[in-house]
């Protein structure tokens, strides 16, 4: 049976970025075997632009019918007149909820090639892998009630709500352990227990899920002030970070910084498997963002992208070789001085993305 994904490039460099994930795909599928059926629609400003909604109904339907959807990036300053619930960037979040992606995994890992382009010294980056597991639909992002209150007297008020549930906690939690027990058997999972009574919750059913479930992982725990402090200072301490989806989004890119450049961070993001479905559904993103400022010069990193489609062979696909030997072949590009812009050091010459993809296409 072919697999089904679906592709939406979305907004600014999203286009571009997945432009060249989608000539990887059909270099995978035209000399390596993969049987693959892609579909593209819309998400974001463009289906502002054309629909009146950042996702349309149609498409989160067939996001939830497909095996996997690969996703470029939303958002831009056109769009910042919109109402809060019109915006690209609820397209996304409500992508998410629909298709019950819960765990997002966050890679953030050092290129040897790559180790004098961190913002911290090289002993402190060389060689650094983490995995940082992030709960994505609930949270503050999700919670109930929020909104705005005219307190009078020209006075106003924005309210949000920070709410998790045991069950919430105790799946992703179950996903980072699975995780950690396959790569160093550590994890860190950071809250903020001291202040907030959801973090008390998060931490209580973390150590009993792993205390119960997962005795041959070192769980630890920290604040999030102290782990934000930690991974500028001793990176190489953390292997698999578990929190929740207001620390995830900020902690990773902090990570990412670790490593250079936003646009070599991939992300999947996962939900349960689901009865009858031979493929893990899945969505997979790069980290960065729209980047309307350099949009349609040529001069985005599709790495990140590219490496997404690694993780989506990897985790949905059961394609574990083509997922190594993309990332062989990016190791490889790096290794032999390829730079886009984002990377290139002073006196190095930055080539653009369609160059890049095309050298990581004769690798493959």
């Amino acid at each position: 049976m072919a697999f089904n994904l679906l592709v939406l490039p979305g907004d600014g460099i999203g286009t571009e970025v997945v432009g060249a994930a989608l000539q990887v795909v059909e270099r995978l599928r035209d000399n390596h075997g993969w049987q693959v059926v892609v579909s593209q629609d819309l998400i974001g400003g463009a289906a502002c632009n054309h629909h009146g909604v950042p996702l349309a109904p149609e498409t989160k339907d067939r996001a939830t019918a497909a095996d996997a959807v690969l996703l470029g990036a939303v958002g831009g300053p056109d769009f910042d007149h919109l109402p809060l619930n019109k915006r690209p960037e609820q397209g996304l979040l409500q992508l998410r909820q629909a298709m019950g992606v819960y765990a997002n995994l966050r890679p953030a890992r050092v290129f040897p090639s790559l180790v004098q382009a961190s913002s911290l010294k090289p002993e402190l980056v060389s060689d650094l892998d983490i995995l940082m597991v992030r709960e994505l639909t609930g949270g503050l992002y999700f919670g109930q009630p929020r909104g705005f209150e005219d307190l009078g007297d020209g006075n106003r008020r924005g309210f949000n709500t920070q709410t998790y549930t045991n069950l919430e906690i105790v799946r992703v939690a179950r996903v980072a352990f699975r995780l950690a027990q396959q790569r160093g058997k550590k994890l860190c999972s950071i809250d903020k227990a001291n202040v907030l009574e959801s973090g008390r919750l998060w931490r209580d059913e973390v150590s009993k899920l792993g205390a119960a479930e997962y005795p041959d992982v070192a769980l630890t725990h920290m604040y999030v002030d102290n782990a934000a402090m930690q991974l500028v200072r001793a990176p190489k301490q953390f292997d698999v970070i578990l929190t929740d989806n207001m620390f995830g989004d900020i902690l990773s890119d902090e990570a990412a910084q670790l490593t250079g450049s936003l646009g070599m961070l991939p992300s999947a993001s996962l939900g349960d498997v689901v009865a009858g479905r031979p493929h893990q559904p899945g969505l997979y993103e790069p980290i960065h963002g729209s980047a309307p400022d350099i949009a349609g010069q040529d001069r985005a990193n599709p790495l990140a992208t590219i490496l997404s489609l690694a993780m989506l062979l990897r985790f949905s696909a059961g394609q574990p070789a083509l997922a190594d030997r993309i990332e062989q072949a990016v190791a490889t590009l790096l290794a032999d001085g390829a730079r886009t812009q984002d990377l290139a050091a002073a006196g190095e010459v930055a080539i653009g993305t369609q160059e890049m993809t095309a050298r990581l296409l004769k690798l493959l």
